[in-house]
């Protein structure tokens, strides 16, 4: 099964819920008024698309309907979807960091699969013909390094760690010289899950990012961002939290499969500024893919039906 047949699969139960009662309103409403606007503004909310882009997204649809002399809520919906996928747009250069010599911080709290984020990315660019070594510099968790071994021993890659309670900016020292020393294309980074002390995380943060700059200025930076869709407006909030700290690059949306909560991706692009780059869809390895906001409006919005299998083959190589 192709990633685009996972990823509507794993959107389902966003479908069922909250694509269904927006599609509700569209066609429960003959005109579009004030009732109109009311139900779809709740609908939309309740749908984990978040006040503010809520908030825009009816200002937009009202201006809309002027300007092109819109008059009934079905060519609206066309036009609302067209809407949401340019404002989830994704930069060109979002995928930098993967063709030229890179280090990629991977942030996010504990348990939203920032390792296995971690594991999934290195395979990725292993794949593609890129050498990655892993700095385990999550020095707070215990299993934290015993888990990035796995990952990357499926993945390919190099792992660089040291014991529970080091001092994580020499584990990235050690991992510079290692990715140096083995000419490596990209070394990512995993660090501590924390968030209780924003200053502890941003201080450490910010050595981690001295040592890079000194000691390997030619690299390129990413900061990815790992959140869970499953919990809705909590990963909007975390990823801002974690933006506030970090000088953030992109998103991660993991746990996109059987999630009822998929409007979340529409928040996070929109409200932050942040682009949505990778999701994930399950728990093996090449169940992570490069975010395509025209794949996803398809897969969340059903516009179409045809093959999916086209999809797919136009996404190997992204």
């Amino acid at each position: 099964m192709g990633f685009f047949q996972r990823l509507k699969q794993g959107l389902f139960k966003t479908r069922s819920s909250f694509v269904a009662d927006m599609d509700a309103v569209f066609m429960g409403h003959e005109k579009l008024d004030d009732d109109f606007y009311d139900d779809l503004e709740e609908t939309l909310i309740l749908g984990d698309i978040g006040v503010k882009t809520t908030e825009d997204i009816i200002e937009e649809l009202k201006s809309a309907s002027k300007k092109e002399h819109i008059k009934n809520p079905g060519p609206l919906r066309e036009y609302f979807v067209h809407y949401i996928t340019e404002k989830m747009a994704v930069p060109e250069d979002a995928y930098k960091f993967a063709e030229t010599t890179s280090v990629v911080f991977v942030i996010g709290v504990n348990g939203v699969g920032k390792t296995t984020t971690i594991g999934k990315l290195a395979a990725k660019l292993h794949d593609n013909g890129k050498k990655v070594v892993i700095a385990a510099a999550d020095t707070f968790r215990a299993a934290a390094k015993e888990q990035l071994e796995i990952w990357s021993e499926r993945a390919g890659a190099e792992i660089i760690g040291a014991g529970e309670g080091a001092d994580p900016s020499s584990v990235v020292f050690d991992a510079i010289a290692a990715a140096k020393a083995r000419h490596a294309d990209c070394l990512l980074i995993d660090t501590a899950g924390r968030l209780n002390n924003k200053k502890n995380l941003m201080d450490e943060l910010a050595k981690m990012n001295k040592i890079i700059d000194s000691h390997f200025p030619e690299a390129l930076k990413e900061t990815l961002v790992v959140v869970d869709a499953t919990t809705g407006q909590n990963a909007l909030h975390q990823a801002e939290d974690f933006s506030e700290v970090a000088h953030a690059t992109g998103v991660v949306l993991t746990k996109m499969d059987g999630t009822a909560k998929g409007g979340i991706a529409i928040a996070i692009a929109t409200e932050l500024g942040i682009p949505v780059k990778y999701i994930g869809v399950g728990e093996q390895v090449d169940d992570l893919e490069r975010f395509d906001p025209e794949q996803f409006a398809k897969a969340l919005f059903e516009l179409d039906n045809q093959d999916d299998s086209s999809q797919d083959d136009s996404e190997e190589n992204g």
